[in-house]
């Protein structure tokens, strides 16, 4: 039986979990296993500057924090080699990251994960990270709003130079009769 500070310890380590995926936006629950420390490197490195806090912890601590958040339905995914990548702002981030390592190496695999207080299977995480990057909406967003704006503005223009074009006409043919 543990000792008591090992036990607060691991129920400290829990509690800080918690914290973080209550915290959060989104999470991605990976099965790690097979992935080189290379790849492993670069794909942490990816996560760090994309914001995304990548941790490895113990499948019953995960599944403690998980039940305290109330993702109770990630526990029956928490089995071999597992890590848990929490974004606080981004939803999209870890779920884009990890696919494509996903996609790259065979023995990495997205197991699950939750986003907005939803808990998501595999296909439902590879379905989030076929979303674009929030930039790209927003760029998609106001380029859908400026195009009836310029064909407004075209449209408005083209009818002051047509009402122009008659007045700059009808001058000149009132003054040639003028003249005989």
């Amino acid at each position: 039986m543990p000792s008591n500070a090992i036990l607060e310890q691991k129920q400290k380590a829990v509690a800080e979990l918690a914290d973080l995926i209550k915290a959060s936006v989104s999470g991605v629950i990976v099965n790690y296993q097979g992935i080189t420390v290379e790849k492993d490197t670069a794909m942490r490195k990816a996560l760090r500057e994309a914001g995304v806090k990548y941790m490895v912890v113990k499948n019953t601590m995960t599944g403690r924090a998980c039940e305290m958040c109330g993702y109770d339905a990630l526990k029956a995914n928490l089995t071999g080699m597992t890590a848990i990548a929490i974004s606080e702002n981004d939803a999209i981030a870890p779920a884009k990251i990890l696919k494509e390592y996903d996609e790259k190496i065979e023995s990495f695999h997205i197991v699950a994960g939750y986003v907005d207080g939803n808990v998501l299977d595999a296909d439902g995480v590879k379905e989030l990270a076929s979303i674009p990057s929030k930039e790209v909406l927003v760029a998609k967003f106001l380029g859908s709003i400026q195009s009836p704006i310029y064909k407004f503005a075209y449209a408005i223009k083209a009818v002051a130079e047509k009402e122009e074009a008659p007045a700059e006409e009808a001058a000149p043919a009132e003054e040639a009769p003028a003249e005989a």
